[in-house]
């Protein structure tokens, strides 16, 4: 009697090597997916960094931050900043808010006009007092360097700081927001 000689991998072997990487596939691609959308989401808030900075050091007055948004907002078509992934970047004249609405056919499954919300804040006295407050002169206390809060479909983070800020009326799902968002 002869040895019998390996000759490769049975067809369940096969088989069950198979099924394995079908599985991990399932469990990775959804996961790729959600990591694809937050990366086209963060570059975008890339480009909300010119408004924030715009913001942060032309707002002294109520008067300086409502021209200062009005010049903004008027960018690129009336739609402030625009890109790839973003519709448009717009200023709020009189709180400083920055919005900004994402494009759903090139960032993802995420829902029309999706947008997330940036409010300034005035570090104050061991606190903050949000920027539209400080410039109405309603608030005499003293002020530091501007703090930023955002707003996705959840606000947590930037309310367990003492900062409040409201929801968008479309958020952007807080799975794909960046951490400071959610």
């Amino acid at each position: 009697m002869k040895p019998r000689i390996a000759q490769g991998f049975t067809l369940i072997e096969l088989m069950i090597v198979v099924a394995i990487i079908a599985i991990l596939a399932a469990i990775a691609l959804p996961a790729y997916q959600d990591y694809a959308i937050r990366a086209r989401v963060i570059e975008g808030m890339s480009l909300a960094t010119d408004a924030k900075q715009i913001v942060s050091t032309a707002a002294l007055t109520q008067v300086e931050l409502a021209v200062t948004a009005t010049t903004f907002n008027e960018g690129q078509g009336g739609a402030g900043r625009t890109s790839k992934y973003i519709e448009r970047i717009q200023i709020d004249d009189t709180s400083g808010e920055i919005l900004v609405v994402f494009d759903r056919d090139n960032v993802g499954t995420i829902p029309n006009d999706a947008a997330l919300i940036l409010k300034p804040f005035l570090s104050a006295d061991g606190g903050y007092v949000p920027l539209d407050v400080a410039l109405a002169n309603t608030y005499t206390g003293e002020t530091g360097p501007v703090d930023w809060a955002c707003a996705s479909s959840a606000n947590l983070l930037a309310v367990s700081r003492g900062m409040s800020v409201d929801v968008p009326s479309n958020p952007l799902p807080s799975r794909f927001a960046p951490g400071e968002c959610r």
